[in-house]
């Protein structure tokens, strides 16, 4: 069990090591360094998962202390890390999908002016995630928080030459702001409630804590996690992340950031068991979000936005499983996801590399008789994201779908069209990359697309990744068509071992009596926590195969529509191209908006406070000028003043004489 210390020291110690030698390493050794340092944590998850597997279930929450972090007052806090369950399935597969990614980036990256950097980066950014989830208390979990939020927005303006990039950085910073202030006042209220901010002394203490109290710090935690999880209103950051570079887009949105907000959902599972009425909040605001992302990914042309708009519709589905009390099958969905949106965001980086920065679907085609191992496993995530039977992604989507019909009929009828349109736009991707005619022989050096797409009018700004690779090409795209050429072993390794997990990875909690194994492990973290599920086995089967067979009608037509014709401007209508103008009626609200209050402040700090200040400074000269005039600097006037002055006085001593 001790060897849940090296867990997050090994990346901690990794990056360390490339701030001092990264340079003097260069590229590929700091890239192998940073990929061995994560990789022997997850060696080190396995042997910590496998110690607490033989444990006894009651025992299976064990807390290991470091050092004693702050003693002030009644404040006490150690920097502590909870072992149980639920933390130990996070870093299983936090540690060994980071893995892939960190090998993926070794040939990804090579040639990049700043490669060192990148996995100082990198190394940090796992070591923050891996705090995150083995914190035992609200305020080691923030600190982890705060440092995904800090190295998002270093990887995601990685390239900060481009302004493009810089922006999408700032712009997740700021939003998640919004999200870390709800965290953090939780935080304060937590304190204020229970006198201890440890999970354990909250939890011992939730049947006696003030309903509203409970409601109020339920709310703030998930407004943190709408932050982190890309949920409504707060997705906005999310697709912009794109900016960075492929393997960060992988990290981000498949093993690590984003699944914090989520994870957090689950750790706060006996606060959110008192207050329903939030869990019903959770559960609409993350079917509306699964809903109103997976629309906007049917119109786009980005390769990697695509995958974007389809992170936040996924993540909308683990918040619907939240809400309707179903964390494990949120777990469950968390960790296939893990698997197929990794796959799919390292094979559309391999999609890039390989067409030499091309991001625009509009302008590939017939890309699997060039790059045979990206098409196959590309084809086998995007399968599996669209629950086609067996897969991973069919068994835990069927459990949200499940929990979601026992709770709400309503809820349930979005989250099955929202899983039609997850197959349609994932099939559309796949036909218009890997399927059709080669329309990348066609494109010329102005950077249009001879596609014969006459309806889209939106301003199509073209996103590419600039790796200055002079040895195999990548990164020397200079607008004329070029062979497409398949990846390095360092990145079809990867592709190869998620499309296996995405394959199998639904045999960790198939719906089996006994081999229903993760439902069983999580039992002691949120079982009594979640609500019995009360659906005939008939009504399940009948559900998943209603779904399955909605998924392969939305293939099929996804398939006969996109396959041959790439330019059905009417089926990618301007409203959802421009994201149902959300980003525009932010920018109206909080930059036109803010600028226009920014500019009646600055009058009325001109007026009132400049004014004030002014006029003390007047009143004060104006009293100067004329006192001045009573020092002329002539003797006869003192003179004069003085008499006048003896008189008044000496009239006033006769005045009170007679008197």
């Amino acid at each position: 069990m001790n060897a849940v210390y090296l867990i997050p020291l090994l990346p901690l110690l990794g990056f360390a090591a490339l701030v001092l030698m990264g340079k003097r390493l260069g590229d590929p050794l700091s890239g192998w360094l940073a990929t061995a340092a994560i990789g022997s944590s997850f060696v080190a998850s396995v042997v910590t998962f496998a110690a607490l597997l033989a444990t006894d279930v009651d025992g299976r929450s064990v807390t290991k202390s470091v050092f004693t972090w702050l003693d002030v007052g009644g404040l006490h806090v150690k920097a502590s890390l909870l072992v149980d369950p639920l933390s130990m399935t996070m870093c299983l597969f936090v540690t060994g999908v980071g893995t892939l990614i960190h090998l993926y980036a070794v040939g990804y990256m090579h040639g990049d002016s700043r490669y060192p950097r990148f996995f100082v980066y990198l190394n940090l950014f796992a070591f923050s995630m891996l705090m995150l989830v083995l914190g035992d208390n609200l305020l080691i979990t923030f600190l982890g928080w705060e440092g995904v939020g800090a190295c998002s927005y270093l990887l995601i303006s990685f390239w900060f030459e481009r302004e493009t990039a810089a922006v999408a950085g700032k712009k997740a910073f700021v939003t998640n702001r919004v999200g870390d202030f709800g965290f953090l006042i939780a935080t304060f209220l937590a304190f204020s409630t229970f006198g201890t901010l440890t999970y354990k002394g909250m939890f011992a203490q939730v049947d006696g804590a003030a309903h509203t109290t409970l409601v109020a710090m339920a709310l703030l935690l998930f407004l943190g996690a709408c932050g982190k999880s890309a949920q409504l209103p707060l997705y906005v950051w999310l697709p912009d992340a794109m900016e960075g570079p492929t393997p960060v887009s992988a990290l981000i949105h498949a093993a690590t950031m984003v699944t914090a907000g989520v994870y957090l959902m689950a750790r706060m599972s006996p606060v959110l068991h008192e207050v329903q009425s939030v869990q019903h909040l959770i559960a609409w605001v993350g079917v509306l979000t699964a809903l109103f992302a997976a629309t906007i990914a049917c119109a786009q042309d980005d390769i990697k936005k695509v995958l974007a708009y389809s992170t936040i519709s996924q993540l909308g589905f683990m918040f619907l499983a939240v809400g309707t009390g179903a964390y494990v099958a949120a777990i469950f969905h968390m960790v296939t996801h893990a698997f197929f949106k990794a796959l799919l965001f390292l094979g559309a980086g391999s999609v890039i590399h390989g067409l030499h920065d091309e991001q625009d679907m509009k302008r590939m085609g017939s890309l699997r008789k060039w790059m045979p191992i990206t098409s196959v496993t590309f084809i086998i995530g995007w399968l599996a994201i669209a629950g086609f039977p067996g897969l991973a992604g069919f068994w835990s989507k069927d459990d949200i779908l499940a929990a979601a019909w026992a709770d709400n009929k309503a809820l349930w009828a979005i989250g099955v069209f929202t899983a039609g349109l997850t197959a349609y736009y994932m099939t559309r991707q796949v036909a218009l990359v890997f399927f059709g005619e080669e329309r990348w022989r066609r494109a010329d050096s102005t950077g249009t697309s001879d596609t014969g797409d006459t309806g889209d009018t939106g301003d199509k700004e073209e996103l590419t990744e600039p790796e200055p690779v002079a040895a195999n090409g990548h990164g020397a795209h200079d607008g004329h068509a070029a062979e497409p050429h398949e990846s390095p072993w360092t990145m079809t390794v990867p592709l190869g071992v998620l499309a296996f997990l995405s394959l199998v990875g639904g045999a960790i909690n198939l719906p089996f009596g006994k081999a229903a194994f993760l439902e069983r492990w999580l039992h002691p973290v949120v079982g009594q926590f979640a609500p019995e599920l009360h659906v005939a086995t008939g009504t399940k089967v009948a559900i998943g195969a209603a779904v399955s067979g909605l998924a392969i009608v939305a293939i099929v037509v996804g398939f006969r529509l996109w396959a041959t014709r790439p330019d059905r401007a009417r089926l990618e209508p301007e409203v959802l191209r421009r994201a149902w103008g959300v980003d525009a009626l932010y920018s109206f609200l909080f930059g036109t908006g803010g600028g226009l209050l920014a500019a009646e402040s600055a009058a009325v700090d001109r007026a009132v406070v400049d004014g004030a200040v002014n006029g003390a400074g007047s009143l004060v000269r104006l009293g100067g000028a004329q006192l001045r005039k009573a020092q002329s600097g002539y003797v006869r006037n003192y003179a004069l003043g003085i008499a006048a002055g003896a008189v008044l006085l000496l009239g006033y001593a006769v005045a009170r004489m007679g008197l």
